[in-house]
């Protein structure tokens, strides 16, 4: 476990599951809590113990199962309710018996929560503070108290907001931590509150912040900046509405902007691989544009910028990519100049020797292909295969004489002349030159490009046999601007895996079918290529 100096508190599994869309299974909190481990958190709150079932398994399951090095397990709970003692309470009872070694108490900062919800009074409010904080403390427990709209409460009423503050820490609370809870501080006067209340009573302070401005995480470093020494915070910035301060932007600053050692050794280049992973446990697509984790975090697009580049990274890039598990990516569009190519060559494992000349050749088709309708950021498979073809070593597998398809719509079988009741087939043929030889093969599949992969995977399998570990992972359509109705330009992007990596190829064309065609060409013989099939 880490120094106690400084605490990186998560709630992804309490605070970040009440994100619209997100469903956790006990496994996937079970899951993501060992992720957050790996990333070194000193807390993880897992949930409230006794409110609900799947809360209650996990920290029963979470004493068996999970194996944690850093973290420390933290329950989540209400103080008492008013007029019951701490020691009568099921709810108080539940996070006594739940076996974390840590409780964080969520209590009412805001008098006029305290006599509009609770419909008590502002004295019973600090009783019902110092009971439970006291009762847990005597069993054993370390307490941390969330004060819940706090500084919306210290706005309307400060001598209270100060109260509640110093009675969680006489009964014994370790951290006391400051909530923005409706999100709609901003850092100047998060700074300013912070100050104020650490002048005021002299307690260790923590800071919670939702992002409902867009501040969370410049919230929570103004707070550490004023004395907090506590931060909690969500996963990837999941949270109720529009989430909390984002663990990740948050760790990121404090390590590398403001050089606090707050992870253990080891832990920051996990960063990536865990925002990443819980990401999909969660059933969300990871957000490309995220800063330090996304994978444009360090994608670099116009020519200007490669060209600053290729001397040296930095001029450019606000932090090596590296220390956080992120990687520099170079994307080739009609922006690029011959820095760019250079350096996408270089990531891409081709090496042009220096040549002014064959870049700016590949720079110029680059170009003229993206005005028709290309777009190569995403398409690394179709730009390698085409600065092999510019290389003089092209890469062809086979040759396509022709192919053909067929979608017939009709009844579906027994259906009366009344019933709106159809399915439709659709088959596709495929010619191919596959080794000196005519290949023809045909196949029926759920739509046009299904039917074309299945054919052009039947009649190569016999040779290429690795073929068969292909899959086809993402399909995506664009009609481009500038065309109208039926006539439209189309671009396809077409996704492959063969398990160790996946690669996207592009095409266009006048219909859907056409553009898919070319797209599915270059990412089956790109696929064979990374088999390490001869090149042809």
């Amino acid at each position: 476990m880490r120094d106690d100096g400084f605490h990186v508190f998560d709630t992804t599994l309490r605070d970040g599951a009440q994100r619209e869309g997100i469903n956790l299974r006990v496994s996937d909190k079970l899951a993501i809590a060992q992720l957050l481990d790996d990333f070194g958190v000193g807390f993880i709150e897992g949930g409230w113990p006794g409110a609900n079932p799947k809360d209650t398994e996990f920290f029963q399951r979470a004493s068996r199962e999970l194996t944690l090095k850093h973290a420390r397990l933290t329950a989540f709970g209400a103080t008492r309710r008013a007029g019951v003692r701490a020691a009568d309470d099921p709810q108080v009872a539940a996070l006594r018996d739940s076996g974390a070694p840590v409780v964080t108490l969520v209590a009412k900062s805001d008098g006029r929560h305290v006599e509009r919800a609770l419909r008590t009074t502002l004295p019973e409010n600090l009783a019902m503070i110092a009971d439970t904080v006291s009762h847990l403390r005597e069993h054993g427990q370390r307490v941390f108290v969330d004060c819940e709209h706090f500084f919306d409460g210290y706005l309307h009423d400060p001598a209270h907001a100060l109260d509640v503050v110093r009675t969680a820490a006489e009964a014994g609370a370790d951290v006391v931590v400051l909530c923005d809870t409706n999100g709609g501080m901003l850092p100047a006067d998060v700074a300013r509150v912070v100050t104020q209340v650490r002048e005021a009573t002299g307690v260790r302070l923590g800071v919670h912040a939702q992002d409902d401005t867009g501040c969370a995480v410049a919230n929570t470093l103004a707070a550490v900046e004023a004395g907090a020494t506590h931060v909690q915070c969500t996963a990837n910035g999941y949270g109720e509405r529009v989430g909390n301060a984002n663990l990740f932007s948050v760790v990121g600053a404090l390590t590398l902007k403001q050089g606090r050692d707050v992870l253990p050794e080891g832990c920051l280049p996990e960063m990536t691989r865990v925002a990443t992973a819980i990401a999909e446990i969660v059933n969300l697509a990871p957000d490309t544009h995220q800063p330090y984790v996304g994978v444009s975090a360090f994608a670099h697009k116009a020519g200007l910028h490669a060209s600053a580049i290729k001397v040296d990274p930095d001029l450019y890039q606000h932090t090596d990519p590296a220390l956080v598990g992120n990687r520099m990516r170079m994307l080739v569009s009609d922006m690029a100049g011959r820095a760019s190519i250079e350096l996408k060559a270089q990531e891409l494992g081709l090496d042009l020797g220096g040549d002014r000349e064959l870049s700016g050749r590949v720079v110029d088709r680059v170009k003229g292909l993206e005005l028709s309708g290309y777009s190569f950021e995403a398409a690394d498979g179709s730009l390698e295969l085409l600065l092999r073809e510019e290389l003089g070593t092209p890469v062809r597998y086979f040759d396509t004489e022709s192919w053909r398809v067929i979608t017939e719509r009709r009844p579906t079988s027994g259906a009366s002349p009344l019933d709106d009741s159809y399915e439709s087939l659709t088959e596709a043929t495929v010619k191919l030159q596959v080794k000196g030889e005519r290949v023809i093969a045909t196949a029926e599949g759920n739509g046009p490009v299904n039917a074309l992969d299945r054919a052009l995977r039947s009649a190569l399998e016999g040779v290429y046999t690795a073929l068969a570990g292909l899959e086809l992972t993402d399909y995506k359509v664009r009609i481009l601007e500038g065309s109208s109705g039926t006539n439209a330009i189309t671009r396809i992007l077409i996704s492959f895996s063969d398990g160790a990596g996946e690669w996207t190829t592009v095409g266009v064309g006048p219909n859907v079918v056409d553009a898919s065609w070319v797209a599915l060409e270059q990412a089956v013989t790109y696929g064979l290529l990374r088999q390490g099939y001869p090149r042809g």
